[in-house]
């Protein structure tokens, strides 16, 4: 009798948190991953105390966390704990990668994900990086000399990577969200909308926009006099504040659980430009206004928005410039053929196949 082989499958590590930008795309990929290899053993390390610590267990993965976070740009009692964090992040990710043995890391920005990536370059392990915005976070440009690849979203990176090293995929989004033919009929009864009324989309990110929903509360009248109807995700840090003002025509939503619902009945978007938001956008190709934050890394939402409206893709509208919203906002809404080509023109932008073109180069290298 020949002796059985014990079939083991590919020992992952994924690390990436800090917001939904970093931890949608980490999760994209490790359930491609799994998909491919139910085998494949997959383990998470995030920072303690920050979202990926809920959201990655909720979605069937273990998650080890570790004590980093970034520096403030005034002198904090946690900046002056900085460098112990990161002495400690490093001996715990040396730990963690050496009791999970793992072949793979897989770093998709944010502080816990370069202590990992960090110390799996010291150990010689391979090292893939995902990065989703078009200028690239302080944490993918420290680790990408050493990666075995970087996975980019935007061209014209060479700025910040070896070109050599890049691959433009595009940002890993939910598989939801590929299919939104045929849903909107579901979409507009699961959130008690009105099939005569032309939909609002709004949307500031899991925790909230504050200028964002200051603008829609201030000017719900002009939305109502215009025969729309609002369904607005106002985040965890403000929904106390604005929920008192749901009515037949604004349903207002702390977090919205079914996106894919969400984008299929709205008839334009307005939202925040982060990455994964933006790549979410492309695939849906609504008509957008991206307000973008400008409390980020290097103002990359502005630049992530920048790059869409070249194409014809999308409206920019800055914080500073609200004062305009009315009248870019009337002039949109009255205009069905400006409408159609914003939605077209994102719609080309869209990298539909970017999850499996990242596991697929990440197997052609490690075989």
């Amino acid at each position: 009798m020949g002796v059985k082989v014990k079939h083991e499958g590919l020992r992952v590590i994924i690390s990436g948190g800090g917001t939904g930008g970093h931890i949608y795309p980490a999760l994209a990929i490790a359930n491609e991953i799994k998909a491919r290899d139910p085998l494949a053993d997959i383990l998470f390390v995030g920072s303690k105390g920050r979202m990926e610590m809920v959201k990655v267990p909720e979605n069937g993965y273990p998650i080890k966390g570790l004590w980093i976070s970034g520096l403030q740009r005034r002198l904090t009692l946690d900046n002056l704990a900085f460098p112990f964090k990161v002495i400690s992040s490093l001996v715990k990710s040396w730990s963690i990668l050496r009791q999970h043995k793992a072949q793979v890391v897989i770093g998709t920005g944010g502080y816990a994900s370069g202590a990992v990536v960090k110390v799996a370059e010291w150990l010689g392990i391979k090292t893939f990086i995902q990065e989703q915005n078009s200028f690239p976070g302080l944490t993918n440009k420290l680790l990408a000399n050493k990666a075995s690849l970087i996975f980019v979203a935007y061209p014209g990176l060479e700025a910040f990577f070896p070109a050599q090293k890049i691959v433009l995929t595009g940002n890993p989004v939910r598989e939801d969200l590929l299919e939104l033919k045929d849903k909107k009929s579901t979409a507009l009864t699961y959130f008690n909308l009105q099939e005569n009324k032309r939909t609002l989309l709004v949307l500031g990110g899991s925790l909230g926009a504050r200028k964002i929903n200051e603008l829609i509360s201030e000017n719900l009248d002009f939305f109502t006099k215009q025969d729309w109807q609002i369904l607005w995700q106002c985040g965890k840090l403000y929904y106390k504040v604005y929920k008192e003002k749901n009515t037949q025509d604004v349903r207002v939503l702390e977090f919205i659980d079914k996106m894919d619902l969400a984008y299929s009945c709205a008839d334009i978007i307005i939202s925040r430009a982060g990455a994964s938001s933006v790549s979410e956008l492309m695939l849906v190709g609504k008509p957008v206004i991206f307000i973008p934050s400008p409390n980020v890394a290097d103002d990359h939402q502005t630049k992530n928005a920048q790059s869409i409206v070249k194409s014809q893709a999308g409206i920019l509208v800055k914080e500073k410039d609200l004062g305009t919203f009315k009248e870019v906002f009337s002039s949109l809404s009255n205009d069905s053929n400006r409408c159609k080509e914003l939605a077209d023109n994102i719609k080309k932008l869209a990298k539909p196949l970017a999850t499996k073109e990242i596991v697929d180069k990440i197997q052609e290298l490690i075989k």
